[in-house]
């Protein structure tokens, strides 16, 4: 995140801030959006942005994907970022998630933060897990 993010605000609610937002920044750990700060791993969801508890590519599971799963008719899209490099999903978790509606794309945080940003704006109806990474790319 860039210089002068010292204030650390997370999203409301425990952890669930209502809405959808872009990506600000991302980096040091976290991201920044709609004016806050959250440290840790996000789920980008279209009702919502939640703090998501997976913080390596192996944590990546059908029950930690459970609430994109439970907004699967909603989603068109659904990125998952692996942190600083692609990491490819686990073919048994990638084959659950595609019979339960989902397809996802996975790529580096740095780019499916981007591509998220740009679905986002077109407004198509895009889901995003991403792993916080220490430093962007």
């Amino acid at each position: 995140m860039p210089a002068g993010g010292d204030r650390q605000s997370g999203p409301p609610e425990g952890g669930r801030f209502p809405g959808r937002a872009p990506v600000d920044a991302y980096g040091n750990g976290g991201f920044r959006f709609a004016g806050m700060s959250h440290r840790g791993s996000i789920l980008m969801l279209p009702s919502a942005i939640l703090g998501w508890g997976v913080t390596r590519p192996e944590e990546i599971s059908l029950e930690a994907l459970q609430p994109a799963i439970a907004e699967v008719s909603s989603i068109e899209v659904l990125l998952i970022g692996t942190g600083r490099n692609l990491v490819p999903l686990d073919p048994k978790v990638k084959s659950d998630l595609e019979a339960a509606g989902l397809w996802p794309e996975v790529m580096a945080t740095g780019a499916a933060s981007r591509t998220y940003n740009i679905l986002l704006a077109e407004e198509r109806a895009v889901a995003a897990a991403l792993i916080a990474v220490d430093d962007p790319e």
